[in-house]
C-alpha cells in the first residue's frame, strides 16, 4: 500500500523534459510510482491543473542558527525550498574549541554583525552544546523539516587553532597542520566542504576583518587540497571582487583552489546590470580559466530583484560603501549632526557615487528611494513616498531630504532603495547569463541579514515572473534551474528529479497563482528579534522525504528534514 498519492499532475521532473499528466505515488519516503497508480493508498489528493515539481534547492543560505529555533528554516521551506546548503562565507558555529568557552559568545557576535542574526536569538535560540563540527551535526539529526548539508567555514577552523591570533595572525606549520586535521575531521563526520571569506565587507563583532581574511594563498590551497581527499565535496568562497569585479589575481586564486582540489567551486553573488556590461565577462573569466586548468568555478547569480530595507540606524548595505562607515558607526545624536553638515553629506554623496565604491555605487541614486515605516509625527504620510517626489516638494536635494526624514525619526525610518537594474536591457542580460554552463541561480542569503532582506522567496517569485510576467524561461528549464541544476552541482544522490526511487522531495504548485507575496517585517525570532517574511503564494504542498511539511502556506508540524552529510548523501562531482 502506497502512502500517499498525487493524483493527475502535470509533472515537470526537473530534467529540462516536456511535463506529463501523470499521478505520483509515494512510499517510505521514496517515490514509488509515476504513471498511473492503480495501487491503493492510505490517502490521496487529486491535482489536476496544478504542477508537481522535485523540491527546490537552495545552494546558498545561513540557517546554520535558525534551524535551532525554526526547524521549518521558514520561509524557504514556504516557497518550495526542501533542500538547503549552510555553513557558507567562511562562517559557521562549530568548531569550538573546549579549551576556549570564550569562543561561542566571539562566534555569537561576529554573525550578529557580520550576517545580520539578531544577537539575543543567537544567545537564546540555540543550545551552543557542541564542539566539534560532527556534534553539531548530531544537534540538528531529527529535528529539521528541510534536508540540510553545511559547509565548514574558515573562520572557525582558524579561531579553534589559533585563538585570538586568528585575527591578523599568521599560522605556523604546525597550526596549519592543525586546521587541515580539524578539516579532516568535519568532512569525515559529513561537512560538504570548505568555505572562506575574503571579502573586505566582512568584519567580526570587535569591527576587525574576519579570522580569514588573514589567510594567504598557501593556507587557502593546502585547506582545498584537503576537501579533495573525501568524497563528495565542495569549496565555497567570496573574495572582495565579488562585489563587483575579479581582479587577476582573485581569478587565479579561485582557479587555483577548485584544481588543486579538484572540485567546483561555487562563490555568490553574480550582479547583472546592463549599464556595467563588461562585469559579467569579467566575473565569467574565472570559469573560463578554471575549465582550462582542470578546474569549474561556478557564479551564483539571483534571478530576482531582492527586497532590502535599509536605514540610517542599523548597520546595512549603506556601512559598507567607503568612507561612509566612520560617519554611520557614530552614536545617533552626532551621527545627525553630522549627517546635516552640508561639506559631510556633499563628501558622503562623492564616496558613493565614485568608482571606488564598485556595486555599492547603486546605492547612491538617493531620490529613487521608497520610503518604508516612519516613526514620528513629522513623517506621518510618507509611508510609500518616493523621496524625489519629497524632495522636490520641500525644495530640498533628495539625499538632504532622505536625512532631514531619518533625522527626524531618530534614524529609525526604514528606507527602501529603488534598484536601478530592473530595466529591459538589464533582464534580457540576465536570460543570456543563465544560460552559461558555470551559471547557477541562488543566492538568497536566507537566514541572514533577517530584518534587512529576504531572498528565501526567490524560488516562488521566479517561476510567477516566468510563468506570468517577463517569461523570460519556460516552465520546465526554470524547474531545472531550482532543482536539479544545483543538485547535481552538490552532488546530491537521488535528490533533484521526479523519478521512481528517488527521495520524495516534492512541490506542488498552481501555476495561475505561483508567486511571493510582499516582504514584511515580523517579530518571532527569540526575544522578540524582527525579520522579514514573505508568504508563498499558490503553493498548495511541499513533501520532505515523502512526508507533508506545508500545506496551504502553513507548516504541518512534522520534521522529516535530514542531516545531508558528505559521502553517504552526496557523490563527488568531477571538475574534468
Amino acid at each position: 500500500m502506497l502512502d500517499h498519492v498525487i493524483k493527475g499532475a502535470t509533472v515537470v521532473d526537473g530534467t529540462g523534459a516536456a511535463a506529463i499528466t501523470a499521478d505520483v505515488g509515494i512510499k517510505d519516503g521514496r517515490i514509488a510510482v509515476v504513471g498511473e497508480v492503480t495501487q491503493e493508498a492510505r490517502t490521496s489528493e487529486d491535482a489536476h491543473g496544478l504542477v508537481l515539481a522535485p523540491g527546490f534547492v537552495d545552494p546558498h543560505t545561513h540557517y546554520d542558527a535558525q534551524l535551532f529555533w525554526d526547524p521549518y528554516a521558514t520561509p524557504s521551506l514556504n516557497h518550495g525550498v526542501t533542500t538547503v546548503a549552510g555553513g557558507n562565507c567562511g562562517f559557521t558555529l562549530a568548531p569550538l574549541n573546549p579549551e576556549r568557552p570564550e569562543d561561542a559568545d566571539y562566534t555569537r557576535r561576529m554573525m550578529s554583525k557580520v550576517e545580520g542574526m539578531a544577537l539575543v536569538a543567537l544567545e537564546e535560540g540555540a543550545p551552543w552544546s557542541w564542539r566539534s563540527f560532527g556534534e553539531y551535526l548530531d544537534a540538528l539529526e531529527g529535528r529539521i523539516a528541510v534536508n540540510a548539508g553545511f559547509m565548514v567555514g574558515h573562520c572557525a577552523l582558524r579561531r579553534y587553532v589559533m585563538g585570538p591570533q586568528a585575527v591578523g595572525g599568521q599560522p605556523s606549520a604546525e597550526q596549519l597542520a592543525d586546521m587541515v586535521r580539524l578539516l579532516r575531521a568535519a568532512m569525515d563526520a559529513g561537512a560538504w566542504g570548505f568555505s572562506t571569506t575574503q571579502s573586505t565587507s566582512h568584519s567580526d563583532g570587535d569591527g576587525q576583518p574576519v579570522a580569514s581574511r588573514h589567510a594567504g594563498p598557501a593556507e587557502l590551497l593546502a585547506l582545498s587540497r584537503a576537501v579533495g581527499e573525501h568524497e563528495g565535496t565542495q569549496i565555497e568562497a567570496i573574495v572582495a571582487g565579488c562585489l563587483d569585479q575579479f581582479s587577476d589575481a582573485e581569478i587565479d586564486l579561485f582557479v587555483e583552489m577548485s584544481a588543486v582540489a579538484g572540485r567546483p567551486l561555487n562563490w555568490n553573488v553574480l550582479t547583472v546590470d546592463a549599464a556595467v556590461p563588461e562585469r559579467v565577462p569579467r566575473q565569467l573569466l574565472a570559469s573560463e580559466q578554471a575549465r582550462k586548468a582542470g578546474g569549474r568555478v561556478v557564479a551564483l547569480t539571483m534571478p530576482i530583484l531582492t527586497p532590502m530595507n535599509m536605514s540610517l540606524g542599523t548597520f546595512c548595505a549603506l556601512n559598507l560603501i567607503p568612507g561612509w562607515g566612520p560617519v554611520l558607526a557614530l552614536p545617533v545624536p552626532e551621527r545627525i549632526e553630522k549627517l546635516r553638515d552640508p561639506a559631510v553629506r556633499a563628501e558622503l554623496l562623492r564616496r558613493a557615487q565614485s568608482k571606488e565604491a564598485g556595486v555599492f555605487r547603486r546605492l547612491s541614486h538617493f531620490g529613487r528611494y521608497v520610503i518604508g515605516d516612519t516613526y514620528s509625527d513629522a513623517n506621518a504620510g510618507l509611508t510609500g513616498r518616493v523621496v524625489r517626489d519629497i524632495a522636490e516638494e520641500r525644495g530640498q536635494e533628495p539625499f538632504e531630504c532622505l536625512v532631514e526624514i531619518c533625522a527626524a525619526d531618530g534614524l529609525r525610518t526604514v528606507l527602501w532603495p529603488m534598484p536601478t537594474d530592473n530595466d529591459p536591457a538589464s533582464w534580457a542580460l540576465r536570460a543570456e547569463t543563465w544560460q552559461h554552463e558555470d551559471v547557477l541561480l541562488g543566492g538568497s542569503d536566507a537566514g541572514a541579514h533577517l530584518d534587512r532582506m529576504c531572498g528565501a522567496p526567490y524560488t516562488t517569485r521566479f517561476l510567477g515572473d516566468c510563468l506570468r510576467g517577463r517569461k523570460l524561461v519556460g516552465l520546465e528549464q526554470a524547474v531545472k534551474m531550482l532543482t536539479d541544476d544545483p543538485a547535481r552541482l552538490f552532488g546530491l544522490r537521488e535528490r533533484g528529479r521526479v523519478r521512481e526511487g528517488w527521495h520524495a522531495d516534492l512541490v506542488l504548485f498552481d501555476p495561475d497563482r505561483i508567486d511571493a507575496g510582499p516582504a514584511t517585517l515580523v517579530h518571532d525570532l527569540p526575544g522578540d528579534s524582527p525579520r522579514l517574511d514573505s508568504r508563498a503564494l499558490g503553493v498548495r504542498a511541499v513533501w520532505v522525504n515523502g512526508v507533508e511539511a506545508i500545506r496551504d502556506d502553513v507548516v504541518t508540524g512534522a520534521v522529516p528534514g535530514r542531516v545531508l552529510r558528505s559521502g553517504r548523501d552526496t557523490e563527488t562531482v568531477s571538475t574534468r
